[in-house]
């Protein structure tokens, strides 16, 4: 209840923080409420920037190793599924920026925009989240579904995210222009559909405020990974967390295959908890194979004497 005050407020009161034209609907100071467990370093809005080579490294974790992660957490509303995608094999990995907008009403709208234009900004307000991407963001926008009359972006709105932040996007809405999109090496869209109507009646409402898109719970700065079968918004302070525990359960898929490849070990010895001979066994084959371990040896050591096996 309360964070819904507080957007009222911004949008009608004008309470947030202005730098550059780059508004917001709540204060930065709200922001970091929002992400408090977060400790690390932090965008000048205040959204969590998660370090790139936590970036990097999570372009290479399995989706259900770190859903599994963050079930274990207690994170259970970090997943949305059926989504339409412009490139079913190119994953969006990235730190979200959020957008969120609602059905217009001509008096909001008017007010709205004309903040807008004093502030410096150009074009439908469905640009304006872009003007606020840097490289690794993932746009985030909050389209309630709509898909006619939905389409947040089109190949021109396209290529300009992605000149900006290198990435795609993700939409509870729609897209046109789906050749357009195709033809922009690296961009990937997660929509429900696409549709070759124009957007209307439509309006933003929130730029980097917590939203939802369909049952999972996004706030600017959570780490989004996506595959063919879905998206999952990891929260920035569980976010390095995630990813180690996630590489450390593909190494040990990794090291199980191999033995049973080899027939050094049984299969009831690598799926049940695991002897001093099986642990061992593993020790070496990652010091045989150095180059297939990200986390550092302290991550390891800790992963290791926490398991049960």
């Amino acid at each position: 209840m309360r964070y819904y005050k507080l957007l009222i407020l911004g949008l009608f009161a004008g309470i947030g923080c202005y730098s550059n034209a780059r508004a917001q609907t709540i204060s930065k100071d709200e922001l970091v409420f929002f992400t408090s467990e977060w400790k690390g370093e932090r965008f000048a809005d205040g959204r969590p920037k998660i370090p790139d080579d936590i970036i990097e490294r999570a372009k290479k974790i399995g989706i259900e190793e770190a859903w599994t992660v963050l079930k274990n957490e207690g994170y259970n509303n970090q997943f949305e599924g059926g989504w339409k995608l412009v490139n079913d094999t190119l994953p969006v990995v990235g730190r979200a920026v959020t957008a969120m907008f609602m059905p217009s009403r001509p008096d909001i709208e008017k007010s709205i925009k004309e903040r807008g234009l004093k502030q410096g900004r150009k074009g439908n307000t469905n640009a304006w989240p872009i003007e606020t991407l840097t490289k690794g963001d993932v746009y985030v926008a909050d389209g309630f579904g709509k898909v006619k009359g939905g389409t947040l972006i089109g190949d021109n709105l396209g290529n300009s995210i992605f000149s900006k932040s290198g990435n795609g996007v993700i939409f509870d809405g729609s897209a046109r222009d789906l050749q357009g999109l195709k033809e922009i090496h690296g961009f990937n869209a997660f929509v429900r559909d696409f549709d070759p109507s124009y957007l209307e009646e439509m309006v933003l409402m929130g730029l980097n405020t917590p939203i939802r898109i369909g049952r999972a719970v996004v706030l600017p700065g959570d780490l989004v990974i996506s595959e063919k079968e879905g998206v999952l918004f990891i929260p920035a302070h569980l976010a390095e967390k995630v990813v180690a525990t996630a590489e450390f359960i593909a190494l040990r898929d990794e090291f199980g295959h191999a033995m049973l490849k080899s027939g050094r070990f049984a299969t009831g010895e690598i799926d049940s908890q695991w002897t001093s001979q099986v642990k061992d066994a593993f020790m070496k084959w990652l010091d045989q194979n150095p180059g297939k371990m990200k986390m550092t040896r302290a991550q390891l050591d800790a992963f290791m004497e926490k398991r049960t096996w």
